[in-house]
């Protein structure tokens, strides 16, 4: 065992046992994160305007201060980007994460000197928490590599812009700076295609130890090496025994990573965003995410079925219950106020706080009331590979409300098989059928003649990454809107059908 897997035992062992102190003591450790931030957020323009003075506890927060998405903040971040001080948070972001917004054009997410203090720490504390679950350290003496967006920045009014992974770039602690893959000058290339070729040539001779990103660009990489090598990941790489994702759900492409890297290696999910690191997945052995309750965000909770309504109910985390869809909104040490991150959640557990991401609340299926999400078509989807021994690149799904001639409306999946099943049929039938099972809406309107069982349009391989590339978001932090309620992806990927 070296010195450094040796030091990140003993440091990990320190960390597992804060992370539990406060894990043990949820609605306490919520309580502070509260009054830190209105006492500290109460001389801004957004907390006079607020009565912040005044808020002593949540149901006068309510009252106080509504929910809001990006557009309804907008005024105040503009206020933020023109370098005014002390509008959201006292003083001035240190960052803008720069995002591209689907309806709203670009957005720029207040990144203060604590919110990007507390992404840093998460990132580590999840690799920490799983050297002292499972005792394994061997990786850190390996080289590593995040795909990432370019750390390149631009400035605006005295303050960093760029994207959320290109900003941690520069936080990588000095202990692991040998260990980072790739190069600064590859990590700067914004062209993705190329990027991933230079990032093949600088790792394909390394003793590559932990890789991490979303799935599919990995997926990309990973392809390009075996391409390259004429060798699967875990005979290339001898060492490779961690990878750490984020953003979607690994499940669906697990049956084709495992093909590519020859055995199955151990992961770790994040639920990281601009807006804030949430939670990381906490058990090599159980589910979930465990919710991070003293990282300067304070999380109140929606039920998604009763979001659009004038006066939903917000929870705090004490009032919660399992396997119910929420809409989760976060106040935090970033200036963002009752903020709707889009994101939709289920807690598994309660002891401690353990969520899965279902989808987004802007991201459904319900041209027929049916209220499809996110988790529903990943989890059929995922069943169907598994018993029908097919894997897959990459899927989403949209309704078809005008099919031709005298057709019922239906759902169409449209999927880039790595390997189609024998069986179409049976395929599109288990997919159809865990559907109904998850979702009565749905069932009743099969059942009702009101749609038809559900088709798929198969895309040509590498159609996705054509689309992606097309819409110019291929790689870095994108990724594929998995369902949506109209045809405005549909329609552009069957240019891509096979």
């Amino acid at each position: 065992m070296s010195l450094k897997s040796f030091a990140a035992r003993i440091f990990a062992k320190n960390i597992a046992r804060k992370t539990a102190k406060w894990a043990g003591e949820p609605i306490k450790s919520q309580e502070k994160v509260f009054q830190y931030l209105i006492r500290k957020a109460q001389n801004t323009k957004f907390g006079i305007d607020h009565n912040f003075k005044q808020i002593a506890d949540h149901s006068e927060f309510v009252k106080q201060v509504p929910i809001r998405d990006y557009e309804a903040l907008r005024e105040y971040v503009e206020q933020a980007v023109a370098g005014n001080e002390n509008v959201l948070w006292p003083g001035k972001p240190i960052y803008f994460a720069k995002t591209s917004g689907t309806t709203s054009g670009a957005k720029y997410i207040p990144i203060t000197s604590e919110s990007i203090k507390e992404q840093v720490l998460a990132s580590r504390n999840a690799i920490l928490n799983y050297i002292h679950e499972t005792g394994n350290a061997g990786f850190v003496d390996g080289k590593w590599i995040f795909l990432q967006g370019s750390p390149e920045l631009d400035e605006h009014n005295g303050i960093k812009v760029g994207r959320l992974s290109g900003i941690s770039a520069h936080y990588v602690p000095n202990y692991l700076q040998k260990n980072r893959l790739p190069s600064w000058e590859t990590n700067c290339i914004e062209d993705w295609e190329t990027k991933v070729e230079k990032i093949v040539n600088e790792t394909i001779n390394e003793d590559m130890t932990l890789i991490a990103g979303i799935p599919s660009w990995v997926q990309m990489y990973f392809e390009k090496l075996k391409s390259r090598s004429n060798k699967n990941i875990s005979t290339l790489f001898k060492n490779f025994n961690l990878f750490i994702y984020g953003g979607v759900n690994y499940e669906p492409y697990r049956a084709k990573f495992e093909e590519l890297m020859g055995r199955r290696v151990d992961s770790i999910e994040l639920f990281p965003a601009s807006e804030g690191f949430f939670a990381y997945q906490n058990s090599q052995k159980e589910s979930g995410m465990l919710l991070l309750l003293n990282s300067g965000i304070f999380y109140e909770f929606v039920k998604a079925d009763e979001f659009f309504e004038d006066h939903p109910k917000r929870l705090t985390i004490g009032e919660v219950d399992l396997d119910i869809n929420y809409v989760m909104i976060i106040s935090t040490n970033a200036g963002l106020w009752g903020y709707n991150l889009g994101d939709t959640i289920r807690f598994i557990s309660t002891n401690p706080y353990k969520v899965v991401v279902t989808g987004r609340i802007k991201h459904f299926i319900s041209a027929f009331g049916e209220h499809v999400i996110a988790k529903e078509v990943e989890e059929a989807m995922q069943r169907a590979v598994e018993l029908c021994d097919a894997s897959i690149n990459e899927f989403t799904v949209a309704p078809q409300i005008t099919p031709e001639k005298d057709e019922l409306p239906y759902h169409e999946w449209f999927i880039e098989f790595e390997k189609k099943p024998a069986d179409m049929t049976k395929f599109i039938d288990i997919l159809d059928e865990t559907l109904q099972e998850q979702n009565s809406y749905y069932f009743d309107l099969i059942e009702g003649k009101i749609l038809q069982r559900l088709k798929i349009t198969t895309i040509k391989k590498g159609g996705f990454q054509e689309f992606m590339k097309s819409i110019g978001k291929l790689g870095g932090q994108n990724k594929v809107q998995r369902l949506s309620n109209d045809r405005s992806v549909a329609d552009k990927l069957v240019a891509q059908k096979e």
